[in-house]
């Protein structure tokens, strides 16, 4: 670490918020800004890959909007889906 940065840990901060520590001549700010961001959009994308699957999307169309290979979606995502109740009440997962 460098031994003017600031280790305390920030508040949650709003995307407007974030954007402008990302462009902050401060590279602390800024780069505790891009780890923030990057945690957001990771976030992100698992709610609106699920929502997509909710939604019966296969992977590959899923991986053509990420423009990512559906190999990769998939081994990113697929242990987070979770089948439908079976008749006893039990969840699997995929």
């Amino acid at each position: 670490m460098h031994d003017d940065q600031n280790t305390e840990k920030q508040p949650d901060a709003t995307g407007a918020d974030l954007a402008g520590a990302a462009a902050s001549d401060d590279p602390a700010k800024g780069l505790a800004a891009v780890r923030a961001l990057r945690t957001l959009a990771d976030r992100l994308e698992e709610v609106q890959v699920a929502n997509a699957r909710a939604h019966g999307w296969s992977w590959q169309s899923i991986a053509e909007v990420l423009q990512i290979s559906r190999q990769a979606v998939h081994q990113k995502h697929s242990q987070r889906e979770v089948r439908p109740r079976g008749p006893g009440g039990e969840t699997t997962d995929v």
